[in-house]
């Protein structure tokens, strides 16, 4: 077993989902019970997480420094690294901030390392922080650096004692699984692969439920379809799946929908309050107060269908949603973990429901529930469906949304997914979308001055949605996207490109 101490990293779960992908049995703990754990599960190993404090932060968390008296291989990720240095011999500064790739070059004696795979001398990893350690911790040597960073990879290998500056847990950093599984190798662990089990999970949906109605939020998106087909493999017609059409969904949702209602042959609840979300959406400029606005029209539209069930006879306790773990860690899923948005699944949601939520695949990642979606046999347009955030294009348009705004978002939205399906890159993308920026800017329009809005393109490849970097799109299909935009939409002055990865920045844009 690894005890994982969660210092509040936005991929502390991920870590957790590797070891278990590995084969190994592991637990995620606070630093505050980390101790009094350890000595009570005696671990193989313990990785300390990244986090989003300063180690000399006031209220920062920390650990005793008897951990490293306990005899059990660590490896100290990001904060954790930083943490190891601090409390057992090293030092540390608030040093280059770093976000995103860097490249790292090993020193010879990290070979020591590879109780399994071989690394190769460079390759790219994955970097988040603003610390910086300075002098690392009792024993530990050089292992590999950066440009920027000279201790990016250290190691006491006689103590067992690792600690990493970069997250070797998210897609993006190469022979991160080679770097965890050698770990999981030196704590005497067996390294296989576990697979995914649809059979568990419709057992603890029915073990949940019980004999009650559920009634569930469906988007049109892959984690609220893999979702209601668990919910109807493990209760059949006892889950009503309802679909509200706010007007803020993509442009194809609505023929989306009706496809995912005749595959899970239910009787369709389309509930249309466009209308209503424009009222309440009114005035409203703040990405957070608008996804809070949005969660709570759908709560109380949901409120609404249920009395309308209950007079059919038809008693609902539950309401499904399709929340994933990013949307879950984003919205501060864990004690030390940044509140970076409140998804209005999650932290939009009002605090006083009068229903109880189920959400099936709440503990996966984005890669983890299409693959779930595979497995239920689902066809691949459900499956590799682009993900779409659940307010819409509220989260799509910065500033308030009014009906001309709304429209030229969606124009714009639809000319990027005709482009790159013409294109055939489409499918090659993770996610792909225009943004209302709410800046201004003066163009030539006609042999006139025109002032119009500002239009971003973010277009990115990701997998598990925790990491993401740019898409390298040809030149010529940018040109054809920001043609077709400043042409077929009078409202908009031009088109710029996003090329921020994941992190710093966020998928969305709020």
């Amino acid at each position: 077993m690894i005890i994982v101490v969660d210092f509040g990293s936005q991929t502390t779960h991920l870590i957790a989902r590797r070891i278990k992908e590995y084969g190994a049995l592991s637990e995620l703990v606070t630093p505050q019970k980390a101790i009094r754990t350890i000595r009570l599960k005696e671990p193989d190993g313990i990785i300390l997480s990244g986090g989003p404090a300063s180690v000399y932060e006031q209220g920062s968390p920390q650990i005793e420094k008897e951990i490293f008296d306990l005899g059990i291989p660590i490896l100290g990720i990001c904060y954790g690294m930083q943490l190891m240095s601090k409390i057992h011999g090293g030092r540390v500064v608030s040093g280059k901030k770093e976000y995103g790739p860097a490249r790292l070059s090993l020193k010879s004696a990290a070979k020591e390392l590879t109780a399994g795979k071989a690394l190769p001398d460079k390759f790219t990893v994955w970097m988040s922080h603003g610390d910086e350690v300075k002098k690392p911790f009792i024993g530990a040597k050089i292992l590999g650096s950066t440009d920027d960073v000279p201790y990016a990879y250290v190691g006491d290998v006689k103590n067992k004692l690792y600690g990493v500056q970069f997250h070797p847990e998210v897609e993006h950093t190469e022979n991160g699984e080679v770097i965890l599984k050698n770990f999981l190798s030196i704590c005497g662990e067996s390294v296989t692969n576990v697979p995914l089990s649809v059979p568990t999970l419709v057992k603890n949906i029915r073990k949940k439920v019980g004999d009650h109605y559920v009634i569930g939020a469906l988007s049109g998106g892959v984690d609220s379809t893999v979702a209601s087909v668990l919910m109807t493999e493990a209760i059949g017609e006892k889950f009503i799946p309802v679909y509200v059409d706010t007007g803020l969904m993509r442009y194809d949702t609505d023929e989306h929908i009706e496809k995912i209602f005749s595959h899970l042959k239910a009787k369709p609840i389309t509930v249309k309050v466009k209308t209503e979300m424009f009222k309440r959406l009114k005035g409203i400029t703040d990405p957070e107060d608008k996804r809070k606005a949005i969660g709570k029209l759908f709560i109380d539209t949901f409120d609404s269908e249920v009395k309308k069930l209950a007079g059919q006879g038809k008693h609902i306790k539950f309401l499904m949603q399709g929340t994933i773990y990013s949307d879950v860690i984003e919205s501060r899923g864990t004690k030390h973990s940044a509140n970076i948005k409140s998804h209005h699944n999650v932290g939009g949601l009002p605090k006083k429901m009068n229903l109880k939520l189920i959400e099936p695949v709440r503990q996966f990642y984005k890669d983890e529930v299409r693959k779930l979606g595979v497995m239920l046999k689902l066809p691949q347009e459900f499956v590799m469906k682009q993900p779409f955030p659940g307010p819409g294009y509220g989260v799509r348009i910065r500033g308030e949304i009014t009906r001309e705004r709304l429209a030229s978002e969606i124009k714009a939205d639809q000319i990027v997914m005709e482009e790159l399906k013409f294109a055939n890159v489409l499918d090659k993308v993770f996610i792909s979308f225009s943004v209302m920026t709410g800046a201004m800017s003066t163009a030539v329009k006609g042999d006139g001055r025109h002032f119009g809005e500002v239009v971003a393109l973010r277009i990115v490849e990701s997998r598990d949605v925790m990491t993401a970097t740019w898409a390298r799109l040809p030149y010529d299909v940018l040109q054809k996207i920001s043609s077709r935009i400043v042409n077929e939409i009078p409202e908009v002055s031009r088109v710029v490109y996003d090329i921020s990865t994941k992190p710093p920045a966020t998928m969305e844009w709020e």
